[in-house]
């Protein structure tokens, strides 16, 4: 009996081998036909949301990064296409897909996940399932609710058009403009927002519609609005020519200064045309004179009152200041007396640099070292609202708003007083404003821009503003909001805009949260080290510049 001959183990090696390679293949086609599902379901999401987007634009959006640190830009990031998919419906779809994974549902499931992945729509705003004209304010539902007047006053005029106010409230205008980008990301912007200075280049280049067509049509009917505000109120909103916003308030940082401590130190109040010169030794002969805990100067390390102000009275800023050409049709129009106006601010380039950015920031540096001044203190408000209420502070940068501030801090009106910011090589003032915007995306433009109309009228704004909470945009308003519970010099707050016609605005261009982060960051290095240390921040702020102002 013959014996079985033994396998053949090179033959069955190669069996298996075989067997596992067909296996693998089905895996890799399977796991194929999966990510090019999974990229269907997300290219799905990005198109489609709660409003289509332009299939063959996403397409070329996506295939051109928006990241020029890296070297990559896309050539046209018009209607803020770019923002909307890269920024917003990407990272929700890619988040989707995460989420589906992580909840160990597998691949169909992820795919469940990212084709059911909750969005905001139309429906989830508040009045949004009627026509009514929605517009946004950053705020709480208790100043939504305190504008219920303006509403009412606007329908007598207007009862074809309902309007309902949404409230947005953000910790910053950054975070509030962030917010309206989530809305426009998922379809559902409203059609009027509520728009301060730092977002107004945001908003004029990605967002907001240009008001040219509309201001020349009713041209007449607006004739008295512009006669009665201040034209660079009026070019602080306007952007590459156009107008987009039309100014409801504004703050100018003038310097605000405690009585009681000027008394004691026998002084009087600061003239008009005083200087850095004056300012220190003001401070010197307040701190000489004062006891306990007593400040002479205190600040905030924040874009409008900030460092900012040094600058603009040192004839310099950490951006470059420029302008646009155009917009001659609206100052012949109305301002014909004005000959050097323009097409809006411009910054584009750091500044840094700049030996009178230097020499501002080495001033400040000397205060602080000197203990005439305080280190800048992030934010501020409340609290610095209390210290100067309670008389432990000299004197501080604010604007008008600071009235309404100190009378419900119960700080009497003769308490304290306003003077002009302290001159140097300039005195050129900085303010920042504000007023609403069209969104471009808006259905009901012609509806907006009548409440536009509405809201700057004198009826209009007397129901809008009824607390000096700021200065009016509206020269004849301003002495109903002050006279009553402002300082002695109230009129500071609006003759600063003539004292010094080249007063502008705080330097915003679109890409102001990214400029905002790179000031604030070197500024507190630059003024609380030593000298030495100036030169070496401000290198730093120029590197960060550079890179903030390169990002779309």
């Amino acid at each position: 009996m013959n014996a079985p001959s033994p396998a053949n183990p090179s033959g069955k090696l190669q069996q298996a081998l075989a067997v596992q390679r067909r296996r693998e293949s089905r895996r890799l086609l399977w796991m194929g036909i999966l990510l090019l599902v999974l990229l269907g379901t997300v290219l799905a999401d990005i198109f489609t949301g709660p409003s289509l987007l332009p299939f063959r634009e996403v397409i070329d959006i996506l295939m051109h990064p928006p990241f020029p640190a890296l070297g990559f830009a896309h050539p046209d990031a018009a209607d803020g296409l770019v923002t909307i998919v890269w920024d917003f419906r990407l990272p929700v779809a890619l988040m989707a897909i995460v989420v589906g994974a992580a909840l160990g549902l597998g691949a169909v499931a992820a795919l469940g996940t990212a084709l059911s992945w909750r969005r905001l729509t139309g429906l989830d705003i508040e009045g949004r399932r009627s026509d009514a004209l929605t517009i946004a304010l950053n705020g709480t539902a208790q100043d939504a609710a305190a504008d219920e007047g303006l509403i009412r006053a606007f329908q007598d005029v207007h009862p074809d058009i309902p309007v309902r106010i949404t409230p947005i409230q953000g910790t910053d205008w950054s975070d509030f403009f962030a917010k309206i980008l989530t809305l426009v990301a998922a379809g559902t912007a409203p059609d009027v927002v509520m728009v301060a200075t730092e977002g107004t280049q945001l908003f004029a280049e990605r967002l907001a519609q240009p008001l040219d067509e509309y201001v020349r049509r009713d041209r007449d009917e607006l004739r008295e609005f512009f006669a009665d505000v201040h034209p660079s109120l009026i070019e602080a909103f306007m952007y590459q020519g156009s107008l987009f916003q039309l100014p409801l308030s504004f703050n100018a940082a003038n310097m605000f200064f405690s009585r009681q401590a000027l008394e004691t130190a026998g002084l009087d109040r600061p003239a008009d045309d005083w200087t850095w010169d004056d300012f220190r030794e003001l401070l010197r002969a307040m701190r000489s004179a004062a006891t306990g805990t007593f400040r002479p100067f205190f600040w905030t390390n924040r874009m409008w009152g900030g460092i900012v102000p040094w600058l603009y009275t040192n004839g310099t800023s950490f951006l470059k200041p420029e302008r646009f050409a155009g917009g001659d049709w609206l100052w012949q129009e109305f301002y014909p007396d004005e000959h050097d106006r323009s097409g809006g601010h411009r910054w584009e380039q750091p500044n840094a640099d700049d030996p009178a950015v230097l020499e501002a920031f080495e001033f400040m540096q000397e205060l602080i070292a000197e203990d005439l001044g305080s280190s800048p203190a992030s934010g501020g408000g409340n609290e610095l609202v209390s210290r100067f209420s309670t008389g432990v502070i000299g004197m501080t940068p604010s604007g008008g708003y600071w009235v309404n501030g100190l009378s419900e801090a119960g700080m009497a009106k003769d308490q304290y007083d306003v003077a002009y910011f302290p001159g140097h090589r300039t005195q050129q003032h900085q303010f920042g404003a504000s007023g609403y915007a069209i969104m471009k995306s808006s259905e009901r433009k012609d509806a907006a821009w009548e409440w536009l109309k509405f809201v700057v009228s004198p009826r209009g704004m007397r129901i809008a503003q009824t607390k000096p909470d700021s200065s009016s945009a509206r020269r004849s308003y301003n002495a109903e909001l002050y006279a009553p519970t402002g300082p002695e010099h109230w009129g500071v707050f609006y003759d600063t805009l003539d004292r010094f016609p080249t007063t502008a605005p705080i330097p915003a261009p679109p890409q102001e949260a990214a400029v905002e982060t790179a000031l604030l960051k070197n500024v507190l290095n630059a003024v609380t080290g030593s000298r030495e240390n100036v030169r070496t921040a401000l290198s730093n702020l120029q590197r960060d510049l550079e890179l903030a102002l390169a990002r779309e």
